[in-house]
């Protein structure tokens, strides 16, 4: 096949541009698609760190089972027999509350019953009910309050530190959850919008009812999933790399020149799936454009402290936990790996991945390794018994922090709308645009395979998201 002049060019090798290729090609097995990768190894944000029998992850930790697109990718990529989940009704997740750890139930009467707030707060909670939609574009922290009283605060800012290392005074909550503000909307109360849409579902005798969905991950981490993909496209002579793009243009036919360190391309229809900000990098400048309302995305940068412990260490069963800004901790939370995915520390040894820094405090990072190692351990050993210092220790600086839905957000959206309405072969997709999270990513790279075969999917940016503390 031709790689100068392929039908559909894709920039980059991350999850969104394989995930696009190869739900493309098993709906149109004879399309020549091209996917141009900048670095070495596909994967983008994704990649598993492996040495001395620990193993972490550089970046998403695992996606939920609850997402019919993620199954069939993880079947596309031949990845069935080496799924590892982790359920969520058995794995308990904690949260910092007044310098303890605190079980989250998932069930929601037995969470009226937790010590996660006082009585009177939980009471509160109800003012949603007689609460009219909240205007204008309010962050996360404004929303929460005026819906659910500012005893929510704790548990909402470690929801978004767990998924965003966000702010919540920052965090607009019509970018992040704009399904919930749709369901607002229309039942003038999320609780109200909530019990309808499980009336809606108990009706529907044709929706297969689930249980808890289940944290999911690979025998070999998460790094397995970006491998696979690409291993299939490499087969057919369709994944390049060291093919950093240095800009883009519309051709006279309609279709798109692309520029690349090594040469130029032609194509018919060109698909973006890279970070928001390097989209915006290639986008500014677009013809029949204005320009976008913001060049860049904030970033939240992150490092996971590696942590291995001998059987000594008492730590708790579950996930892990999360500490709000409010708790005063020096890391956000930390997951318990290897309790999570068996094989992720050697024999008679536990791993446990402490996050620090985020939006909030990005001069922690500063500090150097060893520094971050002794910090780290000092402030969670004040959470769980830890009676001996750990006898592993690595820090992981992903070389790009987290894209963060702020201020603007929802205009850029809007923005990318327009983009793709007046070049209708232009397709934009991939990390920080509606979500960071695998599920959501895996969803938007299946509706642009859709499109480019012809179909146009329903929208999604007002699905509603699951919460899991």
């Amino acid at each position: 096949m031709s790689t100068n002049q392929p039908d559909i060019c894709i920039v980059g090798g991350g999850l969104s541009g394989l995930a696009t290729a190869r739900c493309l090609l098993e709906a149109q097995p004879d399309v020549q698609v091209l996917v141009l990768e900048k670095a070495g190894q596909p994967g983008g944000t994704i990649a598993t760190f492996s040495t001395d029998g620990y193993q972490a992850e550089w970046g998403a930790h695992g996606f939920l089972d609850n997402c019919d697109e993620s199954r069939r990718l993880v079947s596309l990529a031949g990845l069935d027999k080496e799924v590892q989940t982790a359920p969520l009704k058995t794995f308990v997740r904690y949260v910092c509350v007044n310098g303890r750890l605190v079980c989250v139930p998932q069930n929601p009467l037995k969470a009226l019953t937790a010590p996660l707030m006082p009585l009177h707060a939980k009471i509160g909670v109800l003012r949603d009910l007689f609460k009219k939609p909240l205007d204008g574009d309010p962050s996360v922290a404004e929303w929460s309050t005026y819906r659910f009283g500012k005893a929510m605060l704790p548990l909402a800012d470690a929801v978004y530190t767990g998924t965003y290392a966000g702010d919540i005074q920052r965090l607009k909550i019509d970018a992040v959850m704009p399904g919930v503000r749709a369901m607002e909307r229309q039942h003038g109360s999320v609780i109200r919008g909530a019990v309808h849409r499980l009336r809606q579902a108990r009706r529907d005798k044709g929706r297969q009812r689930r249980g808890f969905p289940s944290m999911t991950s690979f025998q070999r981490g998460m790094g397995r999933l970006p491998a696979a993909l690409a291993e299939i496209l490499e087969q057919r002579d369709s994944l390049r790399y060291q093919a950093a793009v240095q800009s883009i243009e519309p051709d006279s036919a309609g279709g798109w020149q692309v520029r690349t360190e090594a040469g130029q391309l032609t194509c018919r229809q060109l698909v973006l799936a890279v970070p928001v900000n390097t989209s915006l990098t290639l986008l500014t400048g677009l013809p029949d454009m204005p320009p976008p309302p913001l060049l860049s995305v904030p970033e939240a940068p992150l490092a996971t402290v590696v942590l291995g412990f001998t059987e000594a260490a008492g730590i708790p069963f579950g996930f892990g936990y999360l500490a709000p800004e409010t708790e005063g901790r020096f890391a956000l939370g930390t997951l318990f790996s290897s309790h999570m995915f068996p094989g992720r520390a050697p024999p008679d040894r536990q791993l446990v991945e402490t996050l620090v820094g985020g939006r909030r405090h990005p001069e922690r990072l500063q500090l150097d390794d060893q520094e971050l190692i002794r910090r780290s351990y000092e402030d969670i050993r004040e959470l769980m018994p830890l009676p001996e210092p750990p006898c592993f220790a690595r820090v992981l600086r992903p070389p790009a922090g987290i894209p963060q839905l702020e201020a603007g957000h929802t205009e850029l959206l809007a923005w990318r709308d327009q983009a793709q309405a007046r070049h209708p072969t232009l397709h934009i997709c991939g990390f920080g645009w509606i979500g960071i999270g695998i599920n959501d990513m895996i969803k938007e790279a299946c509706q642009v395979a859709e499109r480019l075969g012809g179909s146009e999917p329903g929208t999604e940016n007002e699905r509603v998201r699951g919460v899991y503390v």
